[in-house]
């Protein structure tokens, strides 16, 4: 038999975050993510700066079609919103268990003034949205070369 050392602080927040679960389901995500999600789901994203002076944003979409996605960006936010629907062919009743989420979805996201809008590309791949949002010519790295006084 092993020695295990109790630790009631990790027993507490065990419990804490079974409750902020509980509250979380119940009633919604709280705080800055409330304001800028809705819908019966949130997709994930990843947002980093790439090599080629441009933001990159990719949500994972898996099983939406693209035709049920639309993006929009409109005075400094861009808005990604659509609809994941659940397989046609398979009845309700006939789920065992069901842990994807499926409906409405809509994430926004402010984009700093660097970004030059009128240059958004997208692309949809094996279920991931890739969106680049390109730097605006000015606020790109510039080389300045420095001249040798005589």
């Amino acid at each position: 038999m092993a020695i295990v050392r109790w630790d009631p602080f990790r027993d507490f927040a065990q419990l804490q975050d079974r409750i902020n679960r509980v509250f979380t389901d119940s009633y919604g995500r709280s705080g800055e993510d409330a304001l800028m999600t809705s819908g019966n789901w949130v997709p994930p994203v990843d947002i980093y700066h790439n090599g080629n002076h441009e933001l990159v944003l990719k949500a994972e979409l898996p099983d939406t079609a693209r035709e049920d996605i639309d993006i929009t960006v409109d005075n400094g936010t861009l808005t990604i919103t659509g609809e994941k629907k659940s397989a046609g062919d398979v009845k309700e009743e006939q789920f065992h268990r069901v842990e994807r989420q499926y409906g409405r979805f809509s994430r926004s996201f402010s984009l700093p003034p660097t970004v030059d809008t009128t240059k958004v590309g997208a692309e949809y791949r094996n279920g991931v949205l890739t969106i680049r949002l390109p730097l605006r010519e000015e606020a790109k790295p510039r080389q300045i070369k420095i001249e040798v006084a005589a």
